[in-house]
């Protein structure tokens, strides 16, 4: 059972290359959370592997992971081999440490943790940009025989294997700006679409917890996770946050660009 979160796509492709290999079943955790439950109840075959795949923000999980897995009840859970996956454009601060707490409070042991490179697409500080296109190819092409050891570990149920890249200054990163990051800096009010929109709804279809809807042109409502999936995946580069994503680059998983496209 592979738990995963994805804005513009890499956590989700990373996630179906797992789940395929490990023969298991892909659950979208923005999709249960739009449920509202108070608490998601999942049934777990004897030999099952539970995973969590998401993208690194501000040098931690998403804050919908955590709220996810407040509300899970697994059931049957006899000690499984449970693991993440963090992407990342570069490192992942102490992600392990608080994802490690996370599950403490429900029982739950973590057996393995990994970090996987893929391209960037934060875009909303100074400093901070899409990688360029070369830069974006390779990162893209290494991560298949990095999830193929991956894969190799998860299949040998290899125990306390954690193998990520912490980076510098984490306490400062992952303890201070995070928190600071999703109290201040996580909601929709500064997006805004310009004449450019053509009202092709791909926004709408991208948003993984379907906080936009489109009329002529996208409105946002409450329940943004500032994935950026909507300003990455938009053809016409209408849809800014503010002014800060102005002149900024562009990025979205192919693979999982074509499959939206195809909704």
């Amino acid at each position: 059972m592979i738990f995963y979160f994805s804005g513009t796509g890499n956590s989700f492709w990373i996630a179906e290359q797992i789940a395929k290999k490990q023969n298991e079943s892909t659950i979208n955790i923005a999709e249960e959370m739009t449920m509202n439950y108070s608490v998601h109840s999942y049934k777990l075959n004897e030999n099952e592997i539970i995973g969590f795949v998401f993208p690194v923000y501000s040098w931690s999980a998403p804050k919908i992971v955590f709220d996810f897995i407040r509300r899970i009840n697994l059931q049957n859970y006899r000690n499984h081999y449970l693991f993440f996956i963090a992407c990342c454009g570069d490192e992942i601060g102490l992600t392990k440490e608080i994802f490690e707490k996370a599950i403490k409070n429900k029982g739950w042991k973590c057996n393995a943790g990994f970090s996987v490179i893929m391209p960037n697409n934060y875009i909303l500080l100074p400093g901070f940009d899409v990688d360029d296109k070369a830069t974006e190819q390779k990162k893209l092409s290494d991560s298949i025989p990095r999830l193929e050891q991956i894969n190799r570990l998860l299949t040998n149920r290899t125990p306390d294997i954690f193998d990520y890249i912490v980076g510098s200054w984490p306490f400062i990163k992952s303890r201070i700006i995070n928190p600071l990051f999703n109290k201040y800096h996580v909601n929709a009010k500064p997006f805004q679409a310009t004449d450019a929109c053509v009202g092709c709804k791909l926004c709408e279809k991208a948003c993984p917890t379907h906080n936009i809807i489109v009329d002529t042109r996208p409105s946002w409502n409450n329940c943004c996770t500032l994935c950026l999936a909507c300003y990455n995946i938009c053809p016409q580069h209408a849809i800014h946050y503010g002014n800060s994503s102005k002149g900024k680059g562009h990025y979205f998983n192919p693979v999982i660009l074509q499959y939206i496209k195809n909704k």
